[in-house]
């Protein structure tokens, strides 16, 4: 049995790691197998040598994320402790030096786990990002956040947003209204993160000078897109010739990010997707990266984790059923 101390003297930091009801500590102690407790100004941490070398980690992690202005929260706790149970290299400081913009609200908009803060970086060091990844990981959120960030510092003169209007099975057909209508519910996400940072005022002055224009994907063909953001959305939606338009479509002083999810492709069977065609032809041409989130990166609800790792499973379990089934 190993004891180690660590001393806290801010109180309001001691409250911000225990949590509300030491709801904090409690996923700490549930998911290392330790013990912690306050102890003179401190904390005293309990149990084997591994365990208790890894609660330290976490906590130490935590406080220099408080002490750099962010909250402890249940998912900054989570993501601690999945990262030092793979063992893997915990730096969560670094998370609170990057501010990406300011929403209208004041509030800053930064990374919230490692594979977030690469991902910025990847969209500032290339041309062209390619990321996939499951649901809940800020694909989207954070390459508007990247736009928006471009197009205050006058690195850009406008954001283009798009996506293909290809939804669930669903068809636009049957949809009352125009083909704007129509298309305004698919591209609903993405207004969403706009209005989130730059307000509804702001958005509606940019979108009539046209700095920012929300469309589907069928707006894009014929197009030039120089002095631009460009962000594709559900991006495993398109078919490979959508996809090598949209790709030619990039013009000088630009750049582009593609998006998806490869496990939610809704095209019509017998119909490749263009994201998965990409990520195979594109991958050794410089200019072009691709990032991929996990499950660890997801910054929802814990069951969304949950969800995504049963799923994940059960296909793995199909998969190796249909091979062993072929042999």
């Amino acid at each position: 049995m190993r004891q180690e101390q660590i001393a806290i003297e801010k109180p309001e930091q001691l409250s911000a790691l225990f949590g509300s009801f030491d709801a904090n500590v409690r996923l700490l102690e549930q998911g290392l197998g330790v013990s912690i407790v306050s102890r003179d100004s401190g904390i005293r941490v309990s149990g084997d040598d591994v365990a208790v070398e890894r609660a330290l980690t976490v906590i130490r992690n935590l406080l220099e994320l408080n002490a750099r202005g962010e909250a402890i929260t249940e998912q900054n706790v989570r993501y601690a402790l999945s990262m030092v149970q793979e063992d893997s290299d915990l730096h969560m400081e670094a998370l609170a030096q990057d501010c990406l913009c300011i929403t209208s609200r004041g509030k800053p908009i930064r990374p919230k786990t490692l594979g977030q803060k690469r991902y910025c970086s990847l969209i500032g060091e290339n041309t062209v990002t390619i990321c996939v990844g499951p649901a809940g990981t800020g694909k989207t959120y954070l390459a508007v956040a990247m736009a928006v960030t471009a197009f205050r510092a006058q690195q850009v003169s406008r954001i283009i947003l798009t996506r293909p209007a290809v939804e669930a099975g669903e068809k636009l057909g049957f949809l009352p209204g125009d083909l704007q209508q129509k298309v305004d519910p698919y591209l609903r996400p993405l207004y969403d993160a706009l209005f989130d940072m730059l307000g509804s005022e702001t958005y509606q002055r940019c979108v009539e000078r046209g700095s920012i224009e929300v469309a589907p994907l069928a707006y894009m063909r014929g197009r030039t897109l120089d002095d631009s953001f460009i962000i594709l959305d559900e991006a495993q939606n398109t078919t490979c010739e959508q996809m090598k338009m949209f790709l030619t479509r990039l013009g000088f002083n630009s750049k582009m990010v593609i998006t998806g999810d490869i496990t939610q492709i809704d095209l019509p069977d017998g119909k490749k997707s263009g994201l998965k065609d990409a990520l195979r032809v594109l991958r050794d041409v410089d200019g072009i990266a691709q990032h991929r989130f996990t499950e660890r990166d997801v910054v929802r609800h814990k069951l969304v984790q949950d969800i995504i790792k049963a799923y994940e499973k059960a296909e793995k379990h199909e998969e190796a059923g249909e091979r062993k089934w072929k042999r």
